[in-house]
C-alpha cells in the first residue's frame, strides 16, 4: 500500500464507510491512497481508492485505520466533504447495532429507513453556519433506492446464513457508554428497532452534501433490556468476528449491482440534486453571507454561487 499513488484524478462515484466489524474492504484492486484536506480537517483515515469490476470505489475507515476515533470524536464533517470532494455520490455505511426487539437475533442485518437523534449537540452536525444557513429536509434520512437494492442483494443471500430486517428505526446515541437498563427500555417503547452510536450526524451530513446514503446495520447484541447477557465490547466483538464474512459479503454484492449501475442517476444522486442549494441560498441573502464560510460550502459544491 505505501508504494500506491497518494493522488487520482479519475471518477469515483461510490463509497463504503466502514465500522465496526468492517475496516477494510477485500478483494479489490487497490489503485491509490489519498488524503484530502478539507475545510473541516483530515477525514478519519486516508481514503482507500479501490477498483471493482473497472470501478473505481472509496473505502473510508470511519472510526481511523486503528480505531482511535470514539463515536463522538469522528471527524464527520471532514469525511463527508472528503468523499464529495473526490466525486463520491454514492454511500454505503456499515455499522455494529444493539438489537432493541426480540425478534431481530445477533447477526441479523437491518435496513432502517427511519432514524432517531439521541446524540447531545457534541459532535458538529452540519456544514452550513456561521454565515451560511441552511435547513435541509431529512423526514427520510436514508435512500430507498439505495435500500432496495440492499434488500435484492440480501434476499439472494437469504439461504446461505444472512437474515434481513427490511425496516426499522435506528436509535443514535451519544456514547461512548452504552446505554442504561431505563433508557434502552425507553428506547424500545418508542418503537427502536437497533441502537448505534454512529449513524448520526453522518447521515445528516451525507444528506446536506446531496448523497445517496444508505446505512447497513449488523445486530451483535440485544443492548442491555433482554436478559440475555448484558452488551459489552467482547460481546460485540465476537458476534462481529462470527458474522464477518456474511457482512462482506453483503456489502461486496450491494457493489456488485451498485458497479453495474456506475453513472446512472442512481449512483450520482440525481434524485437529491438542489437539495442544499435551494435552502442555502434562500436563507442568508448576499449580504449577510461570511466569505469565509462561502468558500467551505464551495468545497462541497464548486460554482454554488455562481448561479
Amino acid at each position: 500500500m505505501a508504494d500506491l499513488p497518494t493522488s487520482f484524478d479519475q471518477p469515483v462515484h461510490i463509497a463504503v464507510i466502514g465500522g465496526t466489524g468492517l475496516a477494510q474492504l477485500e478483494g479489490y484492486e487497490p489503485v491509490a491512497v489519498v488524503n484530502p484536506i478539507t475545510p473541516w480537517g483530515p477525514p478519519a483515515s486516508p481514503i482507500s481508492i479501490l477498483s471493482h469490476n473497472g470501478v473505481n470505489i472509496a473505502f473510508l475507515a470511519r472510526h481511523g485505520l486503528h480505531h482511535q476515533f470514539a463515536p463522538h470524536e469522528v471527524p464527520n464533517r471532514a469525511n463527508i466533504a472528503a468523499l464529495r470532494h473526490l466525486g463520491v455520490r454514492c454511500v454505503i455505511a456499515f455499522s455494529a447495532v444493539g438489537s432493541l426487539q426480540e425478534e431481530i437475533k445477533p447477526m441479523d442485518f437491518v435496513i432502517p429507513d427511519q432514524v432517531i437523534d439521541r446524540t447531545k449537540g457534541i459532535r458538529p452536525f452540519t456544514f452550513f453556519e456561521d454565515g451560511v444557513v441552511g435547513h435541509v429536509g431529512f423526514a427520510d434520512p436514508f435512500d430507498k433506492k439505495l435500500a432496495d437494492i440492499v434488500k435484492t442483494c440480501a434476499a439472494h443471500m437469504e439461504g446461505d446464513g444472512v437474515v434481513l430486517h427490511d425496516k426499522g428505526t435506528l436509535i443514535c446515541m451519544e456514547g461512548p457508554q452504552f446505554s442504561t437498563r431505563a433508557e434502552s427500555h425507553m428506547y424500545r417503547s418508542w418503537g427502536g428497532s437497533v441502537i448505534n452510536m454512529s449513524a448520526l450526524p453522518e447521515a445528516k451530513l451525507a444528506r446536506e452534501a446531496e448523497l445517496a446514503y444508505q446505512v447497513i446495520c449488523m445486530a451483535t447484541d440485544y443492548d442491555c433490556w433482554h436478559s440475555y447477557e448484558d452488551v459489552n465490547v467482547e460481546m460485540v466483538m465476537k458476534y462481529m468476528h462470527a458474522n464477518s464474512q456474511n457482512a462482506k459479503r453483503l456489502v461486496g454484492g450491494v457493489l456488485d449491482q451498485l458497479s453495474k449501475l456506475d453513472h446512472s442517476d442512481l449512483v450520482l444522486a440525481k434524485h437529491w440534486e438542489g437539495a442544499s442549494s435551494g435552502p442555502v441560498k434562500f436563507m442568508t441573502k448576499p449580504a449577510g453571507r461570511n466569505p469565509e464560510a462561502m468558500k467551505k460550502v464551495e468545497y462541497l459544491f464548486p460554482g454554488f454561487w455562481e448561479n
